[in-house]
């Protein structure tokens, strides 16, 4: 997410002495924040029968905990930008690094699902408020002629954790157990935040994104056909994929270590995914959401049919991977192509409307489970990802531009 804008004079103040090697520490230490922040976020993937079963709630209802950070990460994101424009960026970074831990160590030591619950709405303000402060920081903490790579440091965290947080934490789950993953990530967390205490100067504010910035890129054509096209992707993703592992599990008959094998495999698509998203969307950017969604429904769909090998869900999982992987760059880069004036306010937009929609997905799939069946699940996933082909299809450049 690109650096902040709607600036005034007024609000500017000195810049933080920097040196090379401190800029490069503060940056790594803010990418590491991210990779917490999203391994965190969907670490249940992996784990959700284990914590299921040890609460007595159905697989939809353990649902819940992919939902609750999406909605209060998407609510979070705009009213964090806006309230905390003021504050020193150093504070708010590591307060929230501090929320995050303590809401990994309160779900490791649960005995009530409701508990649970609160510790997810807990990573769901961590989320919109570190995204919206942390992702533009580039531009204070390294020389300007480093600010790009610096960006791209940062932003590497997203594919990692995105597709390594899953395995990661089914691995470490099927070692130690599920409560166990939690207090990994509480401790690396709070790992994290000791850093930032080094490496990170004050970062007084420079710049503010007002409310009325949002509205007005919110309010741009552009804009909205890339909240459409990200809400059915995104939405047809995290209906299908959040319930992965127990598809696996009881469609495939897959053993709890091969699961993890699978999980990797598909992490590892992943990261393929991204880069290839990110080379190929700068140029064909209809091209590339296009086929990403169309490679989502194909493997989804098929899922049902030939998931039910381990060779044919292996094989679907790795389309699957490389489809996701290049989801998030996309969808970025509509909503940056609709706003090149107000890049942050682009991307608070993007961040609240993925988040909805990631936990849209996980309520939506949650109840077709609930009340069909995994297999359907999948089906009606596939279907929704089939329609970012129809949407997508006939835009013009013109409308893209917005």
């Amino acid at each position: 997410m690109p650096p902040t804008a709607a600036t005034t004079p007024s609000e500017r103040t000195a810049l933080p002495a920097r040196t090379p090697l401190r800029g490069r520490l503060a940056v790594v230490s803010v990418m590491l924040g991210i990779f917490s922040i999203v391994t965190t976020e969907i670490l249940p993937i992996g784990l959700l029968t284990s914590i299921g079963s040890d609460f007595a709630v159905s697989d939809g209802t353990a649902g819940l905990m992919m939902t609750m950070p999406g909605l209060l990460a998407a609510v979070s994101a705009p009213l964090v930008t806006v309230v905390t424009a003021r504050v020193d960026r150093r504070v708010m970074l590591c307060a929230f690094m501090l929320l995050l831990a303590l809401a990994d160590f309160l779900v490791a030591a649960a005995t009530d699902y409701r508990l649970v619950l609160v510790s997810r709405v807990m990573v769901g303000i961590t989320i919109g408020g570190f995204w919206s402060i942390g992702a533009g920081l580039a531009g204070q903490l390294v020389r300007p002629a480093s600010v790009g790579r610096a960006t791209a440091v940062v932003f590497s965290a997203v594919p990692l954790g995105s597709v390594l947080g899953v395995p990661a934490g089914t691995f470490i789950g099927g070692l130690a157990g599920w409560r166990t993953a939690f207090v990994a990530m509480g401790v690396l967390t709070m790992g994290v935040l000791a850093l930032m205490l080094l490496v990170i100067p004050a970062l007084p504010p420079t710049q503010v994104t007002r409310a009325s910035v949002l509205r007005t890129v919110l309010g741009r054509t552009g804009t909205r056909f890339a909240l459409l096209l990200t809400f059915l992707i995104v939405l047809s993703h995290f209906a299908t994929y959040t319930y992965v592992t127990p598809f696996l599990e009881q469609i495939t008959r897959a053993d709890p270590a091969l699961i993890t094998v699978f999980l990797l495999v598909y992490g590892a698509a992943g990261i393929v995914g991204n880069f290839v998203g990110g080379a190929l969307v700068t140029r064909r950017p209809r091209v590339a959401v296009s086929l990403a969604a169309g490679l989502i429904a194909t493997a989804t769909a098929l899922l049902p049919v030939l998931g039910r090998w381990e060779a044919g869900a292996v094989a679907l999982l790795i389309v699957w991977g490389v489809a996701y992987g290049a989801v998030p760059v996309c969808s970025q880069t509509w909503f940056a192509k609709a706003a090149p004036d107000a890049p942050e306010a682009a991307s608070v937009l993007f961040t609240a409307s993925f988040q909805a929609t990631f936990a849209l997905g996980a309520l939506a799939g949650g109840a077709v489970l609930d009340h069909l069946s995994l297999s359907a699940v999948m089906l009606l996933g596939g279907a929704v990802a089939a329609l970012v082909l129809v949407v997508a299809g006939p835009c013009s450049g013109r409308r893209f531009a917005g």
